[in-house]
């Protein structure tokens, strides 16, 4: 992992097209702005971890509903 200390107003950039600036510091909490094209997802981690469970589940249930299709065709 890479560690960086960053100021407020001051930023770092991923590749060519991603800038993370530090907006604000009050406290304990970092406002943070990203800015990166629309095509790349910018998600914060708890969302993005639900998102996955939410993709798993998802794909348990279609993968039964597969299953339980094909159990009615072959008793056929």
């Amino acid at each position: 992992m890479l560690v960086l200390t960053r100021k407020s107003n001051q930023s770092i950039m991923i590749g060519d097209d991603i800038e993370v600036s530090v907006l604000s510091i009050m406290g304990e909490k970092v406002r943070i702005g990203i800015q990166a094209p629309r095509d790349i997802p910018v998600f914060r981690r708890e969302v993005y971890l639900e998102i996955q469970q939410e993709n798993v589940a998802a794909g348990a249930t279609a993968r039964a509903e597969v299953d339980d299709a094909l159990k009615r065709l072959s008793s056929r």
